[in-house]
């Protein structure tokens, strides 16, 4: 599309790629290259990496959230940040029009679109794929077309990798009964057995893992590179996209999964019953907001702050056993462990309360229901 800005609408362009953890030093250098090559008048690579991970991936895990109980919303946060951070540069260099790629059949055009014109609604939102209606295939000829020659066989899998999980995309997504095939995933299982890893959370925070204590980016990472060796991970999401259609897409998110659930085992141990049934409606209404490209409404900050108050006593380690293509949680250790106590160990024996305070606690207990039933005569047949 350089030609078309460039030659027919006369524009002066540049190009931005916001890093959320899926390029490597090598590929960012290629890509500013290339960028160049292809008549870019300035290209900037920005590595949001930490404050994604501050802004965004900490509340997804302090939410336990996952998307139809199965995605991690891998995708779904990074494009809104990459949004946040594309428009942002265009403001910085004093650009009239930002272009994106999106097609009018998916939820990415409206995650970037409502945050371009949140954040600079002065500035003009330019979609060719969209307005064209391009298939995949018109979009490689045009490309082939302009110079652009690639070995597009390789590419008839969409993979998107960034810091909280990869999405894979095929022909087998487009369909309701077919699943990917093991070769359709970046990583591959490398490795047999059983290993134990510990994951040292405070306050709700992945601060160590296997007892070396590093930023939570940091911890992702490096738990991602271990667990991705066992081929965990791997999962398809089938959900309500926001324009009304269903989606299907896999994903493979060893990383996420195994802390979003340590997290939750601990948050079991360490908070108590209504704390977590609010933190649970709430995250889930985080989730969704977030997944609908919503970020920036206001109600998203009042909820964030819930999250963050609820863990201040999430602290401790969790054991998992990595196995491969799954994982297992052994257990807790922690000193805000509610069931470590001195009160009573369940279904044995009863240590701060004596047999007549159990009695008159259930009979008050019953009292509502009892009453309903004996005024209205229920017999419960």
């Amino acid at each position: 599309m350089f030609e078309i800005f460039k030659n027919e609408k006369g524009y002066e362009v540049h190009t931005v790629l916001v890093d959320t953890g899926g390029f490597s030093a090598e590929e960012l250098s290629a890509i500013e290259k290339r960028a160049y090559e292809l008549g870019s008048a300035q290209h900037a690579n920005l590595t949001i990496l930490d404050k994604y991970y501050d802004k965004a991936i900490k509340y997804l895990i302090f939410g336990n959230v996952l998307k139809n109980n199965t995605y991690p919303l891998s995708v779904s946060a990074e494009r809104v940040f990459q949004a946040i951070e594309a428009i942002k540069y265009a403001k910085k260099v004093g650009a009239t029009a930002i272009a994106h790629g999106s097609t009018g059949a998916g939820n990415d055009q409206i995650r970037f679109d409502l945050i371009f014109q949140t954040i600079a609604p002065e500035i003009e939102i330019i979609t060719p794929i969209r307005d064209l209606k391009l298939s995949r295939q018109e979009e490689v000829d045009y490309l082939a077309q302009n110079g652009v020659h690639y070995s597009w066989e390789k590419a008839q899998y969409s993979i998107n990798k960034g810091l909280w999980g990869t999405s894979v995309g095929g022909k087998e997504t487009l369909t309701s009964s077919q699943p990917l095939p093991s070769e359709a995933y970046p990583s591959q299982l490398q490795k047999e057995g059983e290993e134990k890893v510990t994951l040292h959370f405070e306050q709700g925070e992945l601060v160590g893992l296997n007892g070396k204590t590093d930023k939570p980016s940091n911890n992702i990472v490096a738990l991602e590179k271990l667990a991705s060796a066992y081929a965990i991970g791997r999962d398809i999401h089938v959900g309500d996209t926001i324009i009304g259609i269903k989606g299907r897409v896999g994903f493979e998110a060893a990383a996420p999964l195994i802390i979003i659930k340590a997290h939750h085992l601990l948050e079991k141990h360490t908070l108590g019953k209504w704390q977590q049934y609010w933190k649970e409606q709430l995250g889930n209404w985080y989730g969704m907001l977030f997944h609908e490209g919503q970020f920036l409404d206001p109600v998203m900050r009042n909820i964030e702050t819930f999250l963050q108050d609820t863990q201040k006593t999430v602290n401790g380690t969790v054991t998992v056993s990595l196995k491969p293509y799954h994982f297992s949680l052994d257990g807790i250790e922690s000193e805000n462990d509610l069931m470590n106590t001195g009160f009573g160990q369940y279904g044995e024996m009863n240590n701060a309360w004596t047999s007549d305070d159990a009695k008159g606690f259930i009979k008050i207990l019953g009292n509502a229901q009892n009453i309903f039933s004996s005024v209205n005569k229920l017999d419960h047949d």
